[in-house]
C-alpha cells in the first residue's frame, strides 16, 4: 500500500535547497565571469574553454568545501549546546523543568498546564524537549554538512555547465556579450524553476 503525503513541506529540506540554489547561481556567475575575463584577453576558443572548465571544477570544490565547513561549524555549536543542556538536566532538573514550563506559558498555556506538559515531555525525552523548545533544534533544522556540501558541489557544476556550453558554441568575437545575455537568462530561468518546484 502506497503512502501519500497530504501536505508537502520543504522546510525539512531547506538546508540543501538553499545550498543548491546558491551553488547554481554561483556556478553561473563565476564561470561566466571567468569566461568574460579570458575572452577579453584572448581570441582563442580553446583557451576560453580550458579556463571555463578549470574554473568550474575549482569553483565547485571550493563551494562544496565552504558549505561543508560552514554547516559543520553550525553542527558543532548545536552539539556543544546539547551537551551543556544534558549536563544541566542532570545537575538541576527542577530548574530546567521550570524553564520549559515558562516557555509553554509564553505560548499561551496556563501555569498548571504548562508545568504538566513540561513534566510529561521531560519524562518522555528530556533532552529532546529542551533541544526543541528551549534551543530551537530539531530534526528539521538540524545541520547536515555532507548533504549541504554535496548539494553545493552538484548544483555548482550544473550551473557552471550553462555558460560553459555557451563558450563552446557562441562566436568568439561575440563571446563577452553572449555570456552577459545568457547568464542573465540562465539566472531568470533558475529563479522560475526554483519557484515552480517550491510552489
Amino acid at each position: 500500500m502506497k503512502h501519500f503525503e497530504l501536505e508537502k513541506h520543504y522546510v525539512n529540506k531547506s538546508g540543501w535547497i538553499r545550498a543548491a540554489v546558491l551553488g547554481a547561481n554561483d556556478g553561473i556567475l563565476s564561470t561566466a565571469s571567468i569566461i568574460v575575463g579570458v575572452a577579453a584577453a584572448s581570441d582563442s576558443r580553446e583557451t576560453i574553454i580550458l579556463a571555463a572548465l578549470a574554473g568550474s571544477i575549482a569553483g565547485a570544490m571550493s563551494m562544496a568545501a565552504g558549505e561543508y565547513v560552514s554547516v559543520s561549524s553550525q553542527s558543532d555549536i548545536e552539539k556543544s549546546d546539547l551537551d551543556r543542556e544534558q549536563k544541566e538536566l542532570e545537575e538541576m532538573p527542577e530548574i530546567e523543568l521550570n524553564e520549559l514550563a515558562k516557555i509553554y506559558q509564553k505560548r499561551g498555556l496556563d501555569k498548571e498546564l504548562s508545568l504538566e506538559v513540561a513534566r510529561q515531555l521531560t519524562a518522555y525525552d528530556a533532552l529532546g524537549a529542551d533541544a526543541r523548545d528551549e534551543l530551537g533544534i530539531n530534526e528539521i533544522t538540524e545541520a547536515k554538512a555532507a548533504c549541504s556540501g554535496f548539494a553545493s558541489f552538484a548544483s555548482f557544476i550544473v550551473g557552471a555547465a550553462l555558460p560553459f556550453v555557451v563558450s563552446v558554441f557562441a562566436p568568439v568575437e561575440k563571446m563577452i556579450y553572449s555570456q552577459y545575455v545568457f547568464a542573465l537568462l540562465f539566472l531568470v530561468v533558475l529563479g522560475i524553476v526554483a519557484e515552480t518546484i517550491l510552489s
